[in-house]
């Protein structure tokens, strides 16, 4: 379980405090990876400089509304600073327009920038129809990222079932799909991933292994 979580944290609030006992938790549990601000990528990346978890980060969050260059310098910066995964919001008024020719460029300029680095497209699905999640998990596939991605935390909703379902079904077998928003107990873990998640996004990583260390004597 530990390998598919992504320990988050992305509040304003945020200190660097905060940031080193994420890391810390990080390391405790083994998990995948910690997922901070772009301004905590550094901070992060010397927290964890003597383990295996690696740095995710956000680009073009949480709205996604930025300009594509925009994303591609902060993508650019980040690679600059450390991160080993790059977490990007789309352009969701681009996808409502049917700008595919917009969203499949600005993917793969971020893609392109990261250079074999993990990249995940978060669609925030709260605001979108299943025709658009479809749409926007091909455009995604289309331009090789690597993962397509429920939400930010910051929307409306958070990840449900039938939308990891939905994009499961909808990018090729090799792309996974992350679920992110409102994932905190094991139960929900464990419905996410059968339900064809291959990584978690969550700030409830902690009390997720500690259930499954009390339950299953992890």
């Amino acid at each position: 379980m530990n390998k598919f979580i992504d320990h988050t944290l992305l509040k304003a609030t945020a200190t660097a405090e905060d940031v080193i006992k994420l890391c810390k938790e990080a390391i405790q549990y083994e998990f995948m990876s910690v997922c901070v601000n772009p301004a905590f990528i550094a901070t992060a990346k010397q927290a964890l400089i003597h383990s295996d978890v690696l740095v995710c980060t956000v680009i073009g969050f949480p709205l996604g509304a930025n300009t594509m260059e925009s994303k591609w310098n902060e993508a650019i910066d980040a690679i600059q600073n450390g991160a080993d995964e790059l977490d990007m919001v789309l352009n969701i008024g681009k996808l409502k327009e049917h700008d595919y020719n917009y969203l499949t460029e600005e993917i793969k300029g971020v893609v392109a920038i990261a250079r074999g680095r993990i990249v995940k497209v978060i669609l925030e699905t709260c605001y979108l129809s299943d025709e658009e999640k479809i749409e926007a998990c091909h455009c995604a596939a289309i331009a090789g990222a690597h993962f397509v991605k429920t939400s930010t935390g910051f929307g409306t909703g958070g990840a449900t079932l039938e939308d990891v379902r939905l994009m499961r079904a909808n990018v090729p077998s090799e792309m996974g799909v992350k679920a992110s928003g409102g994932v905190r107990s094991l139960e929900d873990a464990k419905k996410f991933i059968a339900a064809g998640a291959n990584r978690i996004g969550t700030s409830g990583g902690v009390a997720i292994m500690s259930n499954l260390t009390h339950k299953e004597g992890y």
